[in-house]
């Protein structure tokens, strides 16, 4: 299948560019604010929001759709499906239709509205589990989908699919070392499909040998970090590697939105929960370490979250 494409102005002349050549290449922000409580240690985030569809799920969806083009997985009137807790489902659905492909996801109905709005925009196609389930349910009600419809359906299976992975480690891991000139010493990611963390850290263990990788997730099951997974109590995605991590750290709910807080008033930044979660972390990190290079990932940006009580008056 042929990319559809835009022209881009280009000085002179003009280049033909697809939706996807504009994933990738997200800027890594130093957080100078946050640097005056780690005296010593540098401190940055990769805004992934820059990416086309909004987060760091923009990467592996694409990784996914395109190699299951090759397989010819996405042929004979077959569509993707797959379950999200949002942020992959609308790279799907954004990717889908600038290439064509019907998308159906399993998606937990107690994700924000936001996001509900924009999966629809895109014209996927949008099956609500429990609330109560979380990611899980949706994961379970994808398998059954999947089992029952094999003809009708490409299942992506985001959460053991090794293009998720490998999408972090042919881009991000560089990108990080690249534009730290190799001087990252700590690498601090969450755990969701644990694709960011996994693909990432393995890449960076090459090109900066002595590296320090340090996963983040909620630190009980009952959470309010969307997107990221308490791995005891969930269902465990098939790509994480729990023998990667030099380190794992628990981060309570309330810390993530504090972080999140404070990042849109003394940076400028309007985060997602799950980076107000990573920069907690990447805060624990930095005033263990006192000196080195702390680089995190913000997955997505706030504006998708806007309707949390997190923002409201009384939270302030």
């Amino acid at each position: 299948m042929t990319a559809r494409s835009v022209t881009v102005a280009a000085g002179a002349g003009a280049r033909q560019v697809s939706l996807l050549d504009l994933i990738g290449g997200t800027p890594l922000v130093r957080l100078r604010a946050f640097e005056r409580e780690t005296p010593g240690v540098e401190l940055y985030a990769k805004l992934e929001w820059k990416n086309p569809g909004g987060s760091v799920k923009d990467r592996a969806a694409a990784r996914i759709v395109l190699e299951a083009e090759r397989a010819g997985a996405l042929e004979g009137g077959r569509g993707l499906l797959d379950a999200t807790s949002g942020n992959t489902g609308i790279a799907y659905a954004m990717i889908g239709a600038a290439r064509g492909h019907r998308v159906t996801l399993c998606v937990p109905a107690n994700v924000t509205p936001e996001r509900k709005r924009i999966l629809h925009t895109y014209g996927a196609e949008v099956i609500y589990t429990s609330p109560l389930e979380g990611s899980d349910g949706a994961i379970r009600e994808a398998r059954r989908l999947a089992a029952e419809r094999p003809d009708r359906y490409f299942y992506a299976d985001q959460y053991s699919n090794d293009a998720n992975w490998r999408a972090h480690y042919d881009t991000t891991g560089p990108e990080i070392a690249a534009a730290t000139g190799g001087r990252v010493t700590h690498f601090v990611a969450g755990l969701g499909t644990s694709g960011t963390f996994t693909g990432t850290g393995r890449r960076l263990r090459e090109l900066v040998p002595g590296v320090r990788l340090v996963s983040v997730q909620p630190d009980s099951p009952l959470h309010g970090l969307e997107g990221l997974k308490h791995m005891a109590s969930a269902l465990v995605p098939g790509i994480y590697d729990p023998a990667l991590a030099d380190e794992d750290l628990g981060v309570p709910t309330e810390d993530a939105y504090r972080a999140v807080r404070r990042l849109a008033r003394e940076e400028g930044l309007l985060a997602g929960i799950s980076s107000g979660a990573a920069l907690a972390a990447a805060l624990r990190v930095a005033r263990a370490a006192r000196r080195g290079v702390v680089v995190t990932i913000f997955p997505d940006g706030g504006d998708r979250c806007l309707s949390e009580s997190i923002w409201s008056e009384e939270a302030r």
